[in-house]
């Protein structure tokens, strides 16, 4: 197996006409937002009657991604909320079909990425191919808060448990094509910058040690749009987001950054003080599209809707953005 970062050449990924990524779990919703020619909000009526249910929202992320290129269309889920149920709602109460879905991706192990995995395996008619890294199978992993409170993550990934829902699991710390070579999974991110230096607090156990935890397992997804440049779609962003793009660019040798989607992880003490340099950062990369996710945090979303009021877009869950 090639180790990673070892990749002397791009990868293949081939450029499609439309990308489509619709949010099926995000810590926010808002249905009074409007659409734009490129977000779409969804409307929720019985006929005319405003319903009783709508879409619900959870510290969770989960995104349906469909490619198109010419008559060629495909889709991957990337991600499966926090929430045993919670993603199933909202894809029903959105009228959303995922049974045709090719694979299922996971930005890492955490339970608010992977909570609803088996439900969703379970709904599913088919052995649906599971993409991970090879780390999401660490376990325990902690928090050591600094007044020194450990708190344990659950253990929402078992193997065996998978293989026994239908998944066909699929471990890679280097990137990984999908969707006939349209959609790449980064595999394991390389880490350049110099203030993105993952959770602080993060801990696990190795060879019967309480370590450091790198959070190895965190990657993302790639996809070229044609004449345009890449969308780089994160998770969490562990690796940070500055990374997570520049490695993207360096797999696939597209240097064009189109769209940026997903959770920053800049919430909180422990990443606020970095929110100036990862602007500064991602205003290199000058995307068009920049839609802060999830763990980015409020503090960060103001400052990225302040330095990039053409691009910036507030997400909220059911929001379908297409790029084309």
């Amino acid at each position: 197996m090639k180790k990673i970062h070892e990749l002397h050449t791009p990868v293949t990924i081939q450029p499609v006409d439309r990308i489509e990524i619709t949010v099926l779990m995000d810590n926010y919703i808002d249905v009074l937002l409007g659409s734009t020619d490129v977000v779409t909000r969804p409307v929720f009526l019985n006929g005319d009657e405003i319903p009783t249910d709508t879409v619900i929202a959870e510290h969770g992320l989960s995104m349906l991604v469909r490619t198109f290129q010419g008559e060629e269309s495909h889709s991957i889920l990337f991600d499966t909320g926090y929430n045993k149920t919670s993603v199933l709602f909202n894809v029903k109460q959105l009228g959303i079909d995922i049974s045709g879905v090719e694979a299922i991706v996971l930005s890492h192990a955490h339970m608010d990425h992977t909570g609803g995995l088996y439900p969703i395996l379970e709904e599913l008619s088919w052995s649906a191919p599971l993409v991970v890294h090879p780390e999401v199978f660490t376990s325990p992993r902690f928090l050591k808060w600094p007044d020194g409170r450990m708190e344990r993550f659950p253990n929402t990934l078992v193997r065996e448990d998978l293989v026994n829902r239908g998944a066909k699991i699929l471990e890679s710390q280097v990137p990984v094509p999908l969707a006939n070579g349209a959609i790449l999974v980064t595999g394991e991110i390389e880490r350049k910058t110099t203030f993105e230096k993952g959770f602080p607090i993060a801990r696990m156990m190795q060879d019967g040690e309480l370590v450091f935890d790198p959070i190895r397992d965190d990657q993302a997804l790639a996809v070229c749009l044609k004449g345009k440049g890449l969308v780089v779609i994160s998770g969490c962003a562990h690796s940070g987001i500055v990374n997570t793009v520049l490695y993207a660019r360096k797999i696939t040798g597209i240097e064009s950054v189109y769209a940026i989607l997903g959770g920053f992880h800049l919430t909180g003490p422990f990443f606020e003080p970095i929110i100036e340099d990862t602007a500064a950062a991602v205003k290199e990369m000058d995307p068009k599209v920049l839609v802060p996710m999830h763990c980015t945090g409020w503090k960060a979303m103001n400052r990225f809707s302040e330095a990039f009021p053409d691009a910036f877009i507030l997400n909220s869950v059911g929001s379908k953005f297409v790029l084309s």
